[in-house]
């Protein structure tokens, strides 16, 4: 472990929270770490492409990629709810927008695979485009598109921007498989052996372990990345997508996993690190 790894997480209060210890030095890494923040479609498009050591992706996106990673139980996204939501400028339901365009932050998302079982479940047809999370809601407020798939921030503000919701996406996923809402996971290269894996596992929930002793440490490093700069926004979007699971994923989020990874075409065996 003496080589710098790379490590992708996303600019999002829950992932900054999380990581801060780590990015600040507070947790320690041999060789130290090469950070990039990025939007969490271009994130699973690095993981694809294998261009970094250790990286957040979606869990829909997690399986395309089991064969050259692994995934952490630590550092996640998971809980009851917590999914996206789907909106659109006025009341209506999912029937009424059959035939219409609906905005998704990226295609390899959890959003867009929820999004899509519920389409198929109701017989609904959409013509889908694809944009960074934080566009979604303005293409649906200006009519650009019919409805959108918010994610993050957006489950707190979109009443805000005179929106409707039209279905809770995570909801409709826990009353289907009584199971939490498996959003993202924390994936390292196998390459990197076992040992490596399970430091870094360590190493993450040491890193929230401390922010969550701390947390006034971080909050310049979680204001300085948030799209929603709103201090009550910040703290809601962090009580609710970093919880327990985010310190292990447990017997219920190995499931939650395992049943996601195979709606998206995937399989889990020997997904995660072994402690």
């Amino acid at each position: 472990m003496s080589e710098a790894l790379s490590l992708g997480y996303s600019p999002c209060p829950n992932d900054t929270f999380i990581f801060h210890g780590l990015a600040s030095g507070a947790v320690s890494w041999p060789g130290g770490l090469d950070i990039k923040l990025a939007d969490v479609e271009e994130l699973n498009g690095l993981a694809a492409a294998g261009k970094l050591d250790v990286v957040k992706v979606s869990v829909a996106a997690a399986a395309g990629i089991l064969d050259d990673y692994v995934l952490l139980r630590a550092g996640g996204a998971m809980g009851y709810g917590v999914g996206p939501i789907l909106v659109a400028g006025e009341p209506c339901d999912l029937s009424s927008l059959d035939g219409k365009t609906v905005a998704i932050p990226g295609r390899k998302t959890t959003a867009n695979l929820l999004f899509g079982l519920c389409c198929r479940e109701a017989g609904v047809s959409v013509t889908l485009k694809e944009m960074v999370f934080d566009e979604v809601m303005p293409a649906v407020v200006s009519g650009e598109v019919d409805a959108g798939v918010v994610i993050h921030e957006g489950r707190f503000t979109f009443q805000d921007q005179g929106l409707a919701r039209v279905l809770d996406l995570g909801a409709w996923w826990e009353k289907h498989t009584g199971l939490p809402i498996p959003l993202g996971a924390i994936a390292i290269r196998r390459s990197l052996g076992e040992e490596v894996a399970r430091a870094m596992n360590e190493a993450i929930k040491m890193s929230l372990i401390g922010v969550r002793e701390n947390p006034e440490g971080a909050w310049g490093y979680i204001k300085e990345h948030a799209q929603e700069m709103d201090d009550r926004v910040i703290l809601e979007h962090i009580k609710m997508f970093v919880t327990d699971y985010s310190l292990d994923i447990g017997e219920a989020g190995e499931k939650a996993v395992a049943k996601l990874i195979s709606e998206a075409g995937g399989t889990t065996e020997q997904a995660f690190i072994s402690l």
